[in-house]
């Protein structure tokens, strides 16, 4: 599998909330850095994805790129806690597995506020 179709094969998964296949693709020494902070190893990567995996509501995936090394993976996540949460991986791939991975995260959207009441407005004199 080239890079672009393991990155693409591994989003699926985890969007689909299959993060045992989802962790197929992903080595056993992989090095993640996201805005929590650098993960290594396995263990750590599939505790930092599974809550995430769990409040998933919906995904749209945006676009997809590849070389013989790395994918770049955009996409726009819905979830319990967001209506919109844009993000991107950028991931290196080696012997099918992905070993590097960027997370970068564009903030998130929460739902819109209600709208305040309408108020009477007094006037002073």
């Amino acid at each position: 599998m080239t890079p672009l179709q393991v990155a693409t094969a591994y989003h699926e998964a985890w969007t689909s909330k299959d993060l045992d296949r989802a962790m197929s693709y992903i080595a056993d020494d992989i090095v993640c850095d996201a805005p929590v902070g650098r993960i290594e190893g396995a263990t750590a990567y599939r505790a930092f994805m599974a809550p995430f995996v769990e409040m998933l509501l919906d995904t749209q995936l945006l676009a997809a790129f590849g070389d013989d090394e790395k994918a770049v993976v955009v996409y726009d996540t819905r979830t319990t806690l967001v209506e919109s949460g844009p993000g991107a991986e950028c991931v290196t791939v080696r012997n099918g597995q992905i070993t590097y991975s960027r997370f970068i995260s564009t903030g998130s959207r929460s739902r819109p506020p209600a709208k305040p009441p309408a108020h009477d407005v007094d006037s002073f004199g």
